[in-house]
């Protein structure tokens, strides 16, 4: 095999299957290497003679056609209309509602690929027509043995290899080998073996079943065709009917439940609109995160039990193809039953076959049209077995192709430190998404793949000198290690995960001049407390920023500026931060208030800043936690489920989409769903999460709102009290819920906050250093009955420059003091004057609800029942939950008197 003479430097990526999949990711690697002005040589290969064809679009039969309209196969995301403006440069009359041949979408998806593979530029594309045989890895490189015998040495791979060669372990043994069962239906001339004038036996009655049928039928012929379950798909519909919003979901909810949850949605979507298919399609884009929120034995459960009927509903035929089939079966041509093959004769006319419903046929030939191998355990191609045997990838747990994570990269079973990354893409990836073969799903993951290929490509190496950048293409003024472990800082602080301080110290260790790095750590030190000399890692991000990136200088300034200052200079010097650099995610995370940052913005302020970022990050599951958690604050509850589902399918350790649902089911009222929900996902990832105590919080929330005052003791003692929780968290979150089940009278006696205090950062309560650090200081004194050091935080709040503890916190100390007097009064006021000033002070509905039910204790405490049922009726409308149902009730009975 021979290359063309490049450079050493120019990057390997080889491309193994050049189907629909293939054809798509080799076109993204071009573009994307292009945009960043990457070097690099695409190897596609397979041995097929034509590119973008495959499988499905190499058929030439022009009754062959798509199974969705024009105008949902464009090969680019962003351009939907692109391939409907192809399409009628050769259909004039095409329409984007037309159901175009197979054919001719092959023909437009070698074109896409010859036009992006036009010579020019840094990035190149291979054609190979061999077999890859082999892979195994060496050198830091994926290795590829090829038919020809040669091997091909990449930097990475992607695997496109389309669905697996047909199930065949249905077959009698009698039956394999002879010439009148055909394998598969697909290959060249595969067909022409059919006897004439003699009947045929279709194994298998979905999408592959209704092509062959259509081709086969004719006036002399009975076409039989059988299933388990004898279910054919559903055809498209040519009347247009509106489309149906998507369901709300119970989080976390088993099969059962999802069951009934989309049964019913089905059926309303029915009585509105006469059609069940914009209901079923209003879930598409939610199939992963419900997939993936399944336990195994749910999964295996639906795999067994639901299957069949999802795809004859989810993979539909055109209407011409429904209406042909239709019409064949209506004249007995063909005839479908459920009923499997239990036995196979080899006469001199044909075959003699037996069906499991006691009929036995003689038929000419027997077509497999059950589709491809299911069963990854059992798999025997030798180049996925061998994938499997070097431990580059592994079976994914449903047993439904490979194991992949973020972007398709293959999770290893043993592969060494400095294994290449292989990603796969398309049918490989069936088991992590359940839907991941139609042209709508390929070409999101083609784009998502190919960027983070390149982009792992365009980093440093040996032989590659660029600068080092962060994952969101922004430079590091660092050496390689050092970026690596920041890398990792960043993505656990995006995440919400801990361990971002033992990384960020690794990285500058690595690279003590590392301005970022000393700005980020005196950061997280600020904001979250811990071992962090604050000023002298701002001195020292401050020396080493003169030799860094304009973005590095102008971050370290605004965070110094923070820290040092706050104030509206200090905010203002982070939102000019992010305006010139939007792409600057930690940047970002520091202007909003989210579990992880207090942020420099509020409300609709905050609101604006996240939706203007939507450009800029698209799809990137941190900005879609984020954007689910502003929706939620805006109580758009359902568009806040879905991106925060979305987010978690891509990512299942998001910390801010997790927060975001978590809020979407608590302000819903959702308490036993968001309940379960949230220990499945504490049980599941919490362990490595810095907010596991937050969400603990969440969890005893729900505990609390469903009257269960055993349950929450049993969370505090376990998941709440030190040691399990230390730090600025005992106080946000275990002081203020111990303050909540006193108001709420839920707690069995004394509050244990002494504990609390003693692993509390030291100055945190007398001299919080925000105003959300300062309200839950308040809190937590007010639960000690501290009424000295409340007074003494009052004092200090009522002389600060900010006008937030001036005008919320100094205010909150004195009502907090009236209550601990029982000066009831006083408190009331107080209290009712603090509400609409609750959110200058960051953080959610649910952390401000601290202050509601402090003033329905002094309401209550001072006798005016009316005034607090009023309050309780309020939030029940808004939100149902059993502890304020009876709370009210007993107001109410309280207030009618004998």
């Amino acid at each position: 095999m021979s290359r063309p003479a490049r450079p050493r430097a120019t990057a390997q990526v080889a491309v193994v299957g050049a189907g629909a999949a293939g054809a798509l990711t080799a076109a993204r690697l071009l573009q994307h290497a292009r945009r960043c002005r990457l070097a690099l040589d695409v190897w596609c290969v397979d041995p097929a003679e034509a590119t973008g064809r495959g499988v499905a679009y190499a058929t030439s039969d022009p009754r062959h056609v798509l199974n969705v309209p024009a105008a949902r196969m464009s090969a680019f995301v962003e351009d939907p209309e692109h391939f409907v403006r192809w399409v009628t440069r050769r259909l004039p009359a095409a329409t984007p509602a037309a159901f175009v041949p197979r054919a001719l979408y092959g023909e437009y998806l070698s074109e896409v690929l010859d036009e992006l593979a036009a010579p020019g530029g840094p990035a190149r594309l291979h054609r190979l027509h061999e077999w890859v045989t082999a892979a195994e890895h060496g050198g830091g490189r994926i290795l590829l043995k090829l038919s020809s015998g040669q091997t091909l040495k990449a930097d990475s791979a992607v695997l496109a290899l389309g669905n697996l060669a047909p199930d065949c372990t249905w077959a009698p043994a009698s039956m394999v080998g002879s010439h009148r069962f055909i394998v598969s239906p697909w290959g060249p001339g595969a067909l022409d073996s059919v006897p004439d004038e003699q009947d045929v036996l279709l194994v298998g009655t979905g999408l592959t079943m209704v092509d062959v049928a259509i081709g086969l039928e004719r006036p002399d012929r009975v076409v039989h065709a059988v299933s388990r379950h004898g279910l054919v798909p559903q055809p498209h519909t040519t009347a247009s009917a509106a489309a149906c919003p998507a369901p709300r979901i119970p989080g976390a909810c088993g099969l059962p439940e999802l069951r009934r949850t989309f049964l019913a949605h089905l059926a309303r979507g029915r009585r509105q609109s006469g059609d069940w298919r914009p209901a079923f399609d209003s879930i598409r884009h939610l199939t992963a995160a419900l997939w993936q929120q399944l336990s195994t034995a749910d999964r295996s459960r639906f795999l067994a039990e639901d299957l069949r009927l999802w795809e004859v509903h989810r993979h539909r035929i055109p209407p011409a193809s429904a209406s042909a089939l239709h019409a064949a079966r209506e004249s007995g041509r063909v005839r479908v039953r459920a009923a499997e093959l239990t036995d196979a004769e080899i006469t001199a006319e044909g075959i003699r076959v037996g069906l499991s419903d006691g009929t036995r046929l003689q038929v000419g030939a027997v077509v497999n049209c059950t589709g491809p191998q299911a069963d990854w355990t059992a798999i025997d191609d030798p180049f996925i077995r061998g994938l499997l045997d070097s431990g580059l990838a592994r079976v994914h747990p449903t047993g439904l192709g490979l194991d992949t994570g973020e972007d398709g990269l293959l999770r290893t079973a043993a592969g060494p430190a400095g294994t290449p990354a292989v990603w796969a893409i398309g049918a490989l990836r069936r088991g992590e998404l359940l839907e991941s073969t139609a042209i709508p799903e390929i070409r999101v993951q083609a784009d998502r793949t190919a960027e983070a290929v390149v982009s792992l490509l365009a980093g440093p190496g040996p032989a590659d000198r660029r600068p080092s950048r962060d994952r969101f293409g922004l430079r590091l003024t660092t050496n390689p290690e050092a970026a690596a472990r920041y890398g990792e800082a960043l993505d656990r602080i995006l995440k919400g995960q801990h361990g971002s301080v033992p990384l960020l110290r690794e990285a500058l260790t690595a690279d003590p001049g590392f301005a970022l790095g000393h700005a980020v750590l005196a950061l997280l030190g600020h904001e979250h407390g811990g071992q962090v000399e604050v000023g002298a890692a701002l001195d020292r991000a401050g020396r080493a920023a003169t030799r860094a990136t304009e973005r590095e200088r102008r971050f370290v300034a605004a965070v110094t500026e923070r820290i040092r200052h706050g104030g509206p200079a200090g905010a203002a010097a982070l939102l000019g931060h992010v305006a010139a650099h939007p792409r600057d995610a930690l940047a970002v995370s520091l202007a909003v208030p989210t579990i992880s940052f207090d942020g420099v913005t509020s409300g609709r302020q905050a609101w604006q800043l996240v939706e203007g970022l939507s450009g800029s990050y698209g799809e990137d599951w941190w900005y879609l936690g984020q954007l689910a958690f502003v929706r939620q604050e805006q109580e758009r509850w359902e568009e806040a489920e879905t991106l925060a589902c979305r987010a978690l399918a891509a990512e299942p350790a998001a910390g801010h989409a997790v927060h975001a649902r978590t809020h979407v089911f608590y302000e819903t009222g959702q308490h036993r769903g968001g309940l379960t929900w949230l220990d499945r996902w504490l049980g599941e990832q919490g362990a490595g999460s810095d907010h596991r105590a937050h969400f603990a919080w969440h969890a005893a929330l729900h505990e609390l709102m469903l009257a269960d005052g055993d349950a929450v003791f049993r969370r505090y003692q376990q998941q709440l009290a030190p040691p399990a929780v230390t730090g600025v968290r005992a106080v946000v979150d275990s002081a203020s819920l111990l303050w909540r089940c006193r108001m709420a009278d839920h707690w069995p006696g004394p509050l244990p906050v002494d504990a609390l205090f003693d692993v509390v950062p030291v100055g945190w309560l007398e001299a919080p250093p925000t105003a959300f650090a300062a309200l839950h200081s308040a809190v937590a004194l007010a639960a000690a009955s501290d009424v000295r050091r409340l007074r003494a935080l009052h004092r200090r709040a009522h002389g600060h420059d900010s006008p937030v503890f001036r005008e919320v916190i100094a205010p909150l100390c004195e009502a907090l003091t009236a209550v601990l007097e029982e000066r009831w009064s006083a408190a009331v006021a107080a209290l009712r004057r603090l509400r609409p000033r609750l959110s200058a002070v960051g953080g959610s509905a649910a952390q401000h609800e601290v202050v509601e039910e402090t003033l329905l204790y002094a309401l209550i405490s001072d006798g005016r029942q009316r005034e607090a049922a009023d309050i309780l009726s309020a939030r029940l409308d808004r939100r149902p939950g059993p502890l304020d149902d009876r709370r009210r009730s007993v107001l109410e009975v309280s207030h009618a008197g004998p």
